[in-house]
This record gives structure tokens, sequence and C-alpha cells, in this order.
């Protein structure tokens, strides 16, 4: 279990914060296990009825911490942590809810995909900034944006990269609500109490069908994903964008080809 993970238990609803404010909430390899581990958890406690995905009203998430990252993947990519949090998130029966403000970065976006309820503050700034550095979609997003917003915005989005609001996000269809950043959290959980109070079973059907139609094309766009942004960590293209990065500078990528 990551310190940077908080983990609590409140009225059969499962609350996982985020809490690394030095960092913006950069996630590292450990706390994608400690994420991997509360999904899991959740889905073999009987006292667990849902997860709350949050961070705190200044910051959802900056994104992987890219010093932790830099030196590859963890092994096989489905059994790493990050594939082990992801994967998880994909086969989750019970529900899942995220409550966002601030820097929703890469995976602070795409983890999105995988919520069934998403509250966004009015402070949110989503982006999915992997081509900007040199890497590939990942969590199913190269599937799932061209599903559900069409071929060109999907492609929009990712391959500029660029920055759009919770007002963005909402008309796009990617979250519930734009909430203020001091209720976001709130109103998720007061839907979290809502999905408390379902008949559990019918709840995780409702989940299962709406999911069954790209259960394995999913799969394979992952793991294709995975295998390939493994790969592009390992590019010079990707070590001159961490660089820049480092040395708050722009990336150069005029001699790549």
């Amino acid at each position: 279990m990551s310190e940077h993970v908080v983990i609590e238990v409140r009225d059969q609803v499962q609350i996982a914060r985020l809490n690394r404010p030095d960092r913006k909430n950069a996630l590292s390899q450990a706390m994608y296990a400690a994420l991997a581990d509360a999904i899991s958890n959740a889905e073999n406690d009987a006292n667990i009825r849902c997860t709350l995905i949050t961070g705190t009203e200044e910051c959802f998430t900056a994104g992987n911490d890219l010093s932790d990252f830099a030196a590859g993947p963890v092994g096989e990519f489905e059994t790493s942590p990050v594939g082990r949090f992801l994967f998880g998130m994909a086969k989750a029966e019970k529900p899942v809810v995220a409550a966002v403000n601030g820097p929703a970065v890469g995976i602070g976006t795409t983890m999105l995909l995988h919520c069934d309820l998403v509250f966004a503050g009015n402070n949110t700034a989503f982006q999915m900034p992997f081509a900007n550095l040199g890497l590939c979609p990942e969590g199913g997003s190269s599937l799932l944006l061209p599903e559900w917003l069409g071929r060109v915005r999907a492609a929009e989005l990712l391959l500029l990269g660029g920055t759009f609001d919770a007002p963005k996000a909402a008309e796009l269809g990617l979250i519930n609500r734009v909430c203020e950043p001091s209720a976001t959290e709130s109103e998720a959980l007061a839907a979290c109490a809502q999905l408390v109070a379902q008949p559990p079973a019918s709840v995780r059907a409702t989940k299962r069908l709406l999911n069954r139609r790209n259960t394995a094309e999913l799969r394979e766009a992952m793991l294709a994903e995975g295998e390939l942004f493994g790969e592009r960590l390992k590019s010079p293209e990707a070590a001159e964008a961490f660089k820049a990065f480092m040395e708050k500078r722009k990336p150069d990528f005029s001699r790549f080809s």
C-alpha cells in the first residue's frame, strides 16, 4: 500500500484519495499498485458496494510520475501495477465513481473512461498529451474515444494533446456534471449513496450489460496500447520530451523522422 493513496470505507463506499500534493498527485508505480488493490478489494468485499476515486479541490492528478516511468515498464503490461489498475477498472463489476478537480492529465483523463459516473469541478483541466511526450494513447482511449466521440474529435484530443475544460468534457459526454470545486466530492458522494441504496445485484447486472459490447475489443486495445507504450518509453523522442520537461523547456523533435 502506498502512503500517497489514502483508502477509507464509509457507509459501504470505498474512497481512494490521491494524496501526493507536493507532486500534484503524479502517479508512481506504488500508487498504481495501491489503486489496483483497492479496486480488487472492493470486488471481493461484500461491505463495499461502490468506489470513489478522488484527489483534492486543487488537483486530481498531473499524470504519470515521469521520473518513475522513464526506466520503462515493470514486467509484462497486464501484470504490472499500471496494467493491474487499468484492467481492474475495465473489469470491475461494482460501480466506480470519480470526483475530479484541477489537473487531470494523461491517465487522469483516460481512467475516467472506465468510471460509471464522473463529477468534475469547473477548475478541471483535462489533457491527454501522449503524442506530445513521444508516447501513445493508453487506458483503452484509442478504442473508446473514437467510439464515443467520433474519429476526428478523438484525433484532435489525442494527436494535438490540448487541454479542455469541464464544460467541454460535459459537451463531449465524458463527464456527468460540472460542479463548484468545493462541491465536487460531496456531489459524487451523494451519487455513491444512491448507488449503495440500489439493489446491488441489479446494479452489477446493469453495468455488465452496459459494458458487454466492447469487452473483448477493449482488452485487445489495452494490450496493444500497453505494448506500444512500453516501446515508446524507450524511444529517443520520449527521452527528448522527458529531458525537456525536467529542464523546463520546449522539446525539439525536428531531428526525428
